[in-house]
């Protein structure tokens, strides 16, 4: 079956960069839209950035021109390079990838565990 895991999450100083991969796996026949969101303690989910199949992005104002989203389809992954991170960049993040699978051909939309950024001042 197919499923989605990030990776990358971790403790970083103000200033830093992290870089979040999304990778997806299992039998896929399409990867549509891919999506990176985020929560924060007491704090509504909020999207982050997204990027379309054919690679079109867009970002929440928070983060425009500090975090870039990009996707490789030859390794069923999708990155988000963060840098200039700021405290309140602190959250969970996590992705919600649309993927066709390639046994019956259904499309649906499949989120990962979530992984854990900190941004430290």
């Amino acid at each position: 079956q197919v499923q989605v895991v990030e990776s990358g999450g971790g403790l970083v100083q103000s200033g830093g960069s992290l870089k979040l991969s999304c990778a997806a796996s299992g039998k896929i026949f399409r990867i549509y839209t891919v999506a990176w969101y985020r929560e924060a303690p007491e704090k509504e989910r909020e999207l982050v950035a997204s990027i379309s199949k054919e690679g079109s992005v867009s970002y929440v104002d928070s983060v425009k021109g500090r975090f870039t989203i990009s996707r490789d389809d030859a390794r069923n992954t999708i990155h988000l390079q963060m840098d200039k991170m700021k405290p309140e960049d602190t959250a969970v993040y996590s992705c919600k990838a649309t993927i066709q699978d390639g046994t019956i051909y259904r499309t649906d939309e499949y989120w990962g565990q979530g992984t854990q950024v900190t941004v430290s001042s």
